[in-house]
């Protein structure tokens, strides 16, 4: 599928969502000290609009970086053995608004139950210690590429669909 008017926008979100819903854990790239990104990850659940929820430790750098500056990107890639080509690896990104969920708040409750689905009794665990924090991350943009000369965007702000990016399209 090398041009674009060979691709179908449901094969395509099929697609994007199977590559993240392959996986339990997300790449999360947040703002460090200094403006320097952090990388790290953490796992996830996802909801009916595609928002994402990760359970983290105040003792890591990217909630403190989370609780200071609420941007935040999230990568879902191929995982090497299973890429047909190592530079043209599907991945799927997001660039998110992260919110504190209070204990106190319904969504932690049913995110946490959730969680509990996906991961078990540890999550019960975690939630009862005190540095443990619950954020919401609201995609705004996202980019799938699927691989060379395959790429798509999403904007939340354009309520439309995913769509093909062109070589003049940079944002």
């Amino acid at each position: 599928m090398g041009r674009w008017s060979e691709w179908a926008p449901d094969e395509l979100v099929g697609e994007l969502t199977a590559l993240r819903e392959s996986q339990c854990s997300v790449i999360l790239a947040t703002v460090g000290s200094g403006g320097y990104p952090e990388a790290s990850y953490a796992p996830y659940v996802s909801d009916e609009r595609d928002t994402f929820y990760i359970l983290v430790s105040q003792l890591a750098r990217h909630t403190r970086n989370l609780e200071a500056n609420c941007k935040a990107s999230l990568l879902f890639i191929e995982p090497e053995d299973s890429a047909r080509q190592i530079f043209a690896r599907r991945r799927l990104t997001y660039r998110c608004e992260a919110e504190l969920i209070a204990r106190d708040a319904p969504q932690w409750a049913a995110q946490l139950a959730a969680m509990q689905r996906c991961f078990g009794a540890v999550v019960d665990q975690l939630s009862r210690l005190a540095d443990f924090r619950l954020f919401r991350l609201v995609p705004l943009e996202g980019r799938y590429v699927r691989g060379f000369g395959q790429a798509f965007q999403w904007r939340r702000a354009e309520q439309s669909g995913w769509t093909p990016i062109g070589a003049d399209d940079q944002r």
